[in-house]
C-alpha cells in the first residue's frame, strides 16, 4: 500500500505540536504566580492543545491499515525507551517536588504524555516511507 507523500509532514508538523505545547506546562510549572502570565497564554494553550488533540485524531486515520508488524516492534522499542524517561520525571518530582507547582502543570503533561504515547504506532506509520516497515 503505498502512502500519499503528504502523510509524513503532517507527521512531523504534529511532532512539532507536541513539542511546543510541552512549554505551557512548563511554564506553568516552573512559575510562582500564573496571573502574572499575558491574558492570551490560557487562550493559546488550549487552542494548541486542541489542535495537537485534532491531529492525534488525524493520523491514525490518515495512516489506518498500515500499522505492521514492524511498526508495532518500532513502536515497543520507542516505549521501552519512554519509560525511562517516565522513571527521570519520578526523580524530577523528588528532587524538585518543591520548586515546581505541580497543581499548574500536571495535567497537561499527563494529557500531553497519554497523547503522545497513544498516536506512537501511527506516527511511526506515517513517518515511514510507502508505509513499509523496516525489519
Amino acid at each position: 500500500m503505498v502512502q500519499p507523500a503528504w502523510i509524513p509532514p503532517i507527521a512531523f508538523g504534529a511532532l512539532i505540536l507536541f513539542l511546543l505545547s510541552w512549554v505551557f506546562p512548563i511554564g506553568a510549572g516552573l512559575a510562582k504566580d500564573t496571573s502574572a502570565f499575558p491574558r492570551w497564554w490560557g487562550a493559546a494553550d488550549v487552542a494548541l492543545a486542541f489542535v495537537l488533540a485534532i491531529a492525534a485524531l488525524g493520523i491514525p486515520a490518515l495512516v489506518r491499515g498500515r500499522v505492521n508488524e514492524g511498526v508495532e516492534e518500532a513502536a515497543y522499542r520507542a516505549y521501552r525507551v519512554l519509560t525511562h524517561g517516565i522513571m527521570a520525571v519520578g526523580v524530577l518530582v523528588m528532587l524538585a517536588g518543591d520548586r515546581i507547582t505541580w497543581a499548574n502543570c500536571a495535567t497537561g503533561f499527563r494529557s500531553r504524555t497519554c497523547l503522545g504515547l497513544y498516536i506512537r504506532p501511527w506516527w511511526i506509520a506515517a513517518i515511514r516511507a510507502h508505509g513499509i516497515a523496516r525489519a
